[in-house]
């Protein structure tokens, strides 16, 4: 890894002050605890689309960053936490591409301002636009929206999660799809374990890319939708059965 690498990197995030200040510190290559250096650099943008998985994602204008993070022991607050470190190699950017304003509005609109988890009707700033298909198995950057999209190419693609200051289960979902990409072990809802279709286990041979969406259909953080639908059915039939 040369130092021209992190010069074109720290140019690159001029325009991305926090993760300029999480690459700044990740850039010796070595390991930092979230709790000690992390809170300190980006606070709680830190692990998130502001600082590390901004990184790693890249965007259309610079390649994502290979940071590894796990729990380890910490001989600043002597304690198990979790830590980052780039290793310092890069990767192709999965960026998501932004959705024009008219197009939010006719999603928003087409779900009836309401979360698919808790079936609530919200404010539209409670509501984030969900990628079914996650972010983190795209493998490149994600084409532009057309504001011409049609319904069912909507439902297809998006559903709406709620943050609020109650929770966010965007980024529920979003840990448990790290998870599955780390495990091979699908999400499990709320510790639900059911799969509208296969098992546990990532069945597909793709791990990224468009094919890779295969291996996602019968998780419930895929299709929440479909996954309740699906449950209800199976306790209906059971209910039937006794």
């Amino acid at each position: 890894m040369s130092e021209n690498l992190v010069t074109q990197i720290k140019a690159q995030l001029q325009t991305a002050p926090t993760q300029l200040k999480v690459f700044n510190l990740l850039s010796d290559k070595t390991w930092h605890c979230r709790r000690c250096e992390g809170k300190q650099v980006a606070s709680e943008q830190y692990a998130g689309g502001g600082g590390i998985q901004g990184l790693q994602r890249g965007t259309r204008n610079r390649p994502g960053l290979v940071i590894e993070s796990e729990s380890r022991h910490c001989n600043n607050c002597q304690r198990i936490t979790k830590q980052d470190c780039w290793t310092g190699e890069i990767k192709s950017a999965n960026s998501a591409a932004k959705v024009p304003d008219s197009l939010v509005k006719r999603i928003l609109k087409i779900y009836s301002y309401t979360d698919v988890i808790e079936q609530r009707q919200r404010a539209a700033h409670e509501l984030v636009l969900d990628h079914r298909f996650p972010m983190e198995r795209w493998g490149s950057n994600e084409p532009p929206h057309l504001i011409s999209m049609s319904e069912l190419e909507i439902k297809k693609k998006f559903q709406l999660l709620k943050k609020d200051s109650s929770g966010n289960h965007n980024l529920l979902k979003s840990r448990s799809c790290e998870r599955c990409i780390k495990t091979g072990k699908r999400g499990t809802p709320f510790g639900v374990r059911f799969w509208y279709e296969g098992g546990e286990d990532w069945a597909s041979i793709h791990q990224r890319g468009a094919e890779a969406e295969e291996g996602c259909v019968g998780c419930g953080w895929y299709d929440f939708q479909a996954w309740r639908d699906a449950l209800n059915q199976k306790l209906a039939e059971s209910a039937k059965d006794d």
